[in-house]
């Protein structure tokens, strides 16, 4: 096979060639370097090398170049070569830009001119590109096809928990042709009906079964571990990054994916360095990519039920019957929305009832009347996103106003956003339909009324889901694990706490067991705090590990 290609492009011919002959230098023995001097010169140079069978690790672009500047090359060029690692030169002046496009095509790296020495400033930076290039999977996906009823509570699971975890698959209805044939030759089977890129088909799979066929881990490699991460949103994989790249042998089960909450959010537009916001897929993949860069284990659809202390370990038994052990333990299970307490809604859950942002259904609200229940960022966001499909979004609120609860930055977005209408001191009381929700009945003091809507959306609060924790650590009367100062200041320090110290910031009332995110009683309940916590958490494990 032809070496990979490393492709740089910039119109200053000067430019191009140092940058050509800098890589040529190091990498001239494994890799091609092809040069461009325009936009248009490096997509035709792309085109005819995938046309050979070629392939292009790394695309280093110019931003300030006529006619195609380097973000607009880069966005074009990966639809040739979606799996290279993409890299723009620019001055300093244009750091901004360089920012705002790591959100517009997924830039990897963003590179000042000059770079001189390259051994410093220039090599580090392709070395680390070509290692993430070369771990890539770079596999052309294969179809998965679901193939359901639309309005099947099981099926939009299904397409949920694909969606959550990025497998792309075409969506078939039984009706439909290729759908009915399918069916068919499956022999009539219970929907859905999952037929993999072999050819394999599921009938009605459970998330375990689905998760084998795609491929995701769910069993771990070894008994014992430096660190084990239960949960894996923001705090988890926060910890996970720490963890795993100061040494930790670390490991992460998540019962659904990898991103929690927050992988579900449309936009996170206040999480600092990303000026221009990010989605909550994005923020989450690309976590996941940097925990298993550092070489931490993630086990994707895993769950634990149940921690017990064998002397100085800590042992995490997994709903399959598999034990783990490890030398300190983070919990960062997050929590779960609250179910809505009103009469009929609980028979539309997955047929117009969605807890979280159930981001697969924005599409299929184009042109109609969608409700979204609840006051908070996570509503707000929600919102804004369904406002560019639907015809009209009605934002329910129990409070009688938005400013206690969300951010300003998002209420303004919402009082430009004109298909958005705000009902304040409002709740949803009914849900009607035949087969799927078809309509809705907001109370107030005052009245009710109304709506036909097929859609709603709730957001209204938040559970912890620690039941799981029983007899093993403290938490408090609405079940958030309690941590340090908290368990102090509640009289709940343990008798078998070593009298020398006292519990860390993030400690459980089990020493070597942390907690980090939302599941801690008194945490922040934001994406950056979450992180945060999820750092501290792994500083605390190795002050315990050293005095252990």
């Amino acid at each position: 096979m032809s070496k990979p290609v490393l492709l740089t492009v910039d119109d200053d011919p000067g430019v191009s060639r140092a940058v050509a002959r800098d890589l040529r230098r190091r990498y001239a023995e494994s890799y091609r370097v092809v040069r461009a001097e325009s936009g248009r010169q490096a997509l035709d140079a792309l085109s005819e090398l995938r046309l050979r069978g070629d392939d292009t690790a790394v695309m280093l672009a110019d931003h300030r170049m006529p006619e195609m500047n380097g973000v607009e090359f880069l966005e074009r060029a990966m639809d040739l070569f979606p799996y290279a690692r993409r890299v723009l030169l620019t001055a300093y002046a244009d750091t901004d830009a360089a920012i705002r496009a790591i959100n517009v095509v997924d830039l990897d790296h963003y590179l000042l001119k000059p770079w001189d020495p390259p051994e410093e400033k220039f090599y580090p930076v392709i070395d680390a590109q070509i290692d993430a290039w070369a771990r890539t999977d770079r596999r052309p996906p294969g179809e998965l096809r679901v193939v359901g009823h639309r309005w099947s509570a099981r099926c939009y699971e299904v397409r949920d928990f694909l969606a959550r975890h990025q497998v792309p698959y075409t969506w078939l209805m039984d009706g439909d042709p290729e759908g009915a044939e399918l069916v068919a030759a499956a022999g009539a089977p219970e929907l859905p009906l999952i037929v993999t890129t072999d050819g394999a088909a599921l009938s009605a799979p459970s998330d375990a079964e689905l998760a084998s066929a795609i491929g995701l881990a769910g069993t771990p490699s070894t008994g014992f571990y430096d660190l084990i991460v239960v949960g894996g949103g923001p705090s988890g994989l926060g910890a996970a990054v720490y963890g795993a790249s100061e040494g930790l042998r670390t490991v992460v089960v998540e019962r659904r994916a990898l991103g929690g909450q927050a992988g579900q959010s449309s936009r996170i537009e206040n999480y600092l360095g990303f000026p221009d916001g990010v989605s909550g897929a994005q923020l989450a993949d690309r976590a996941r990519r940097q925990a298993d860069r550092f070489g931490a284990e993630l086990l994707r659809t895993g769950e634990v039920t149940g921690l017990e202390s064998h002397g100085t370990a800590r042992v995490a038994r997994l709903a399959d019957g598999t034990e783990i052990a490890a030398h300190a333990v983070i919990l960062s299970t997050g929590v779960s929305y609250r179910r809505l307490n009103a009469e009929g809604v609980d028979d539309f859950v997955g047929r117009g009832v969605f807890y979280g942002a159930a981001l697969t259904e924005a599409p299929a609200c184009a042109g109609e009347e969608v409700a979204v229940v609840g006051g908070a960022n996570s509503a707000g966001q929600a919102a804004v996103h369904l406002a560019r499909y639907a015809g009209k979004v009605h934002l329910v609120v129990r409070a009688d106003g938005l400013d206690k609860s969300m951010s300003h930055y998002l209420i303004q977005q919402i009082a430009e956003t004109p298909n958005i209408e705000v009902h304040t001191g409002k709740t949803v009381c009914a849900a009607e339909g035949v087969g799927r929700l078809e309509r809705l009945t907001f109370a107030w003091p005052g009245g009710k009324k109304t709506i036909d809507a097929h859609w709603l959306f709730v957001f209204i609060g938040a559970e912890p889901g620690t039941g799981w924790l029983d007899g093993f650590v403290e938490r408090d009367a609405r079940g958030y694990v309690l941590t340090g100062p908290d368990l102090v200041a509640g009289g709940r320090r343990p008798a078998g706490w070593p009298l020398a110290r006292q519990p860390y910031h993030l400690e459980t009332s089990v020493p070597g067991v942390f907690a980090a995110g939302d599941v801690r009683a008194e945490s922040m309940k934001r994406v950056a705090s979450a992180v945060g916590d999820g750092a501290m958490a792994v500083a605390l494990v190795h002050r315990y590990l050293e005095q252990a």
